[in-house]
């Protein structure tokens, strides 16, 4: 109903992608922590600022140049295919904390993890900007916003119930498994974008 009533196709979909993808790396967001000081053999609260160190840090290396990239190439299909990918790798990083052990293995992971999201944010965001509706631009990001502050929310509470109940690597799998569930959503809408044309900004009319 909300698709037909207010959102087109592409900017729905999206909306599912981040609400699945954000919803998976919910589950841990909260325990990750815990994880870093209790699993490893050297874990530490030192351990768990240089993991965050890491992420921030490369990911604001790398996406720039993503991002001017992908705006240099002609369409719209080399940016899904980088969204598709990075989320991909992301998921496949939930599974390779299963078997982490030492810090060194998470600052690796969290490299990587960084790689994924600077491939990934440039394409959804140049996606999503191009075909935003004209005259409902606050309202299809905030959508967005609240969708997966929503669902991060939720898993936020579940994930920590399921660790205490099953232990970390349970959600791991389970937030891999999401998180790769989401990445592959976009491809609904692979033949929908451009497939070759100009970047410039435009927006659907209704």
């Amino acid at each position: 109903m909300i698709k037909k009533l207010f959102i087109n196709k592409i900017v729905f979909v999206l909306i599912k992608t981040d609400f699945i993808f954000f919803s998976a790396i919910g589950l841990i967001a909260p325990v990750f922590a815990v994880f870093l000081t209790d699993k490893l053999i050297d874990g530490s609260l030192e351990v768990a600022g240089f993991a965050t160190a890491i992420y921030w840090i490369a990911k604001s290396i790398f996406v720039v140049p993503v991002g001017r990239l992908l705006d240099k190439m002609k369409g719209e299909r080399d940016d899904l295919i980088c969204l598709v990918v990075g989320y991909l790798i992301v998921g496949l990083v939930h599974f390779g904390y299963t078997q982490a052990t030492l810090s060194w293995h998470i600052y690796i992971l969290e490299l990587i993890y960084a790689l994924a999201m600077a491939i990934a944010m440039p394409g959804w965001s140049a996606i999503f900007t191009r075909h935003i509706d004209r005259g409902k631009e606050g309202f299809e990001w905030s959508i967005e916003n609240v969708g997966y502050s929503v669902g991060m929310g939720i898993t936020g509470a579940l994930g920590g119930i399921l660790v205490t109940r099953f232990g970390f690597n349970v959600v791991f799998v389970l937030a891999g498994t999401f998180a790769i569930f989401g990445a592959l959503l976009p491809l609904i809408i692979y033949k929908d974008v451009n497939k070759r044309g100009d970047h410039h900004l435009r927006f659907v009319k209704k």
